[in-house]
């Protein structure tokens, strides 16, 4: 079995498409559903498919699966129907409405059942439109587990939704050494790992203590960090997220967007218009561009209360804000993006402890994100014993 696609896709009019005859713009809706009583996918015209979803437009979690023989039906599933499928051409695609973007499905030109499975269809129509900033989990729906664990899990979701379900998935064992692992990567980038202090809190942590201080306060520790001389100056660019989240997996590559022109040849149904009017892309909205859901980095001067003694004032901080895109020139601390990741990792709920060591990581990796998080991939797949983080 393979996945050529798996993420959120976007719909318009409740559309998308399957598409295999290049020199075809596809059927109208009376041609693609005649002669069938189901309106969920329609299959009357050679080579194409005219896919129906509950939501009239915004982003749909949707998977494609090739398999070998029939899989079997999941209880789960709320609409199904199944038709007969054969490809026009070696070029088959799934394609979004107006040909905004489209992934290779990779089907051979040979008789195929196509099974269309939906849930959730009713709430969708309901709801129907579902606005850009509406919080996407890779095309699967987020198990209560999810929802609830709070943290940084709005920010991991825009890196890598696919890790958050591997990670909820997972069990206990797994989260907690990949919490730990995420904690010593995010101190080795940084530079830290030649501190004691730092040391011993990566040690109680491989050994399941509480974290001994300065960790135990979170002022102190930012004093800590702020009054070592031993301390590292690093800095990295900024870690920025996908522009959405990759909608096929890394053994099968997408096509991607499709020029103007290339979408022009490849819409279907009332897009068929749209594409022609123009291959212009539409002037994005300013007050829309650019707007991230990544928290921001801890200030250390509004870290945490502490009933202690006040300390020595270790320096001013600022706050800036700004808005609009990420700016890849922007740098970092790495020493104060890693110190979370030790502190998240000792969270009681092990999902917890995963998500926010995992978020503090890729925020101290910046532009090298990507690697990081393969590693924790790798790490759910392969399971605790092999983990480098229990050294």
């Amino acid at each position: 079995m393979r996945r050529p696609v798996e993420g959120d896709v976007h719909v318009h009019y409740g559309q998308i498409y399957v598409q295999s005859d290049p020199d075809s713009y596809g059927p109208g809706l009376d041609e693609a559903f005649a002669g069938q009583s189901a309106g969920l996918c329609g299959a009357a015209t050679a080579g194409a498919l005219w896919l129906h979803t509950g939501l009239h437009t915004g982003e749909v979690g949707f998977t494609v699966e090739v398999h070998d023989h029939a899989p079997p039906l999941e209880a789960s599933w709320e609409d199904v129907v199944e038709v007969s499928f054969r490809p026009a051409s070696a070029d088959s695609a799934l394609v979004e409405w107006a040909g905004e973007d489209s992934w290779d499905l990779g089907l051979d030109e040979t008789d195929y059942r196509v099974r269309y499975c939906a849930t959730g269809m009713d709430r969708a129509r309901a709801a129907d439109t579902r606005m850009a900033e509406e919080p996407q989990w890779g095309g699967r729906l987020p198990s209560d587990a999810l929802r609830t664990v709070g943290g940084h899990v709005s920010g991991l979701r825009d890196f890598d939704p696919g890790l958050l379900h591997a990670l909820d998935a997972a069990g206990p064992a797994v989260q907690r050494a990949v919490a730990l692992l995420a904690a010593r990567r995010a101190c080795e980038a940084a530079g830290l790992t030649a501190l004691d202090w730092v040391t011993g809190a990566l040690t109680a942590l491989a050994e399941g203590r509480p974290l001994p201080p300065p960790f135990d306060d979170d002022a102190r520790m930012w004093h800590t960090l702020a009054s070592d001389p031993s301390c590292p100056d690093r800095t990295v660019g900024r870690a920025v997220p996908p522009v959405r989240p990759p909608s096929q997996d890394s053994s099968s590559p997408g096509t991607g967007a499709l020029s103007p022109q290339e979408a022009a040849t490849l819409v279907v149904g009332p897009a068929r218009a749209v594409a022609r009017q123009s291959s212009q892309p539409p002037a994005p909205d300013p007050a829309a561009v650019g707007q991230s859901s990544q928290p921001p980095l801890p200030d250390p001067a509004a870290m945490g209360q502490s009933s202690r003694p006040p300390l020595p004032d270790p320096g001013r901080y600022g706050l800036f804000v700004s808005f609009g895109p990420p700016d890849p020139s922007l740098r970092i601390s790495q020493p104060h993006a890693a110190l979370p990741a030790v502190t998240g990792a000792a969270a009681r709920d092990p999902l917890r402890a995963a998500v926010d060591a995992v978020y503090a990581a890729v925020v101290t990796h910046g532009e090298d994100w990507p690697a990081l998080l393969a590693e924790m991939a790798s790490l759910c797949r392969e399971g605790p014993a092999r983990s480098p983080g229990r050294e």
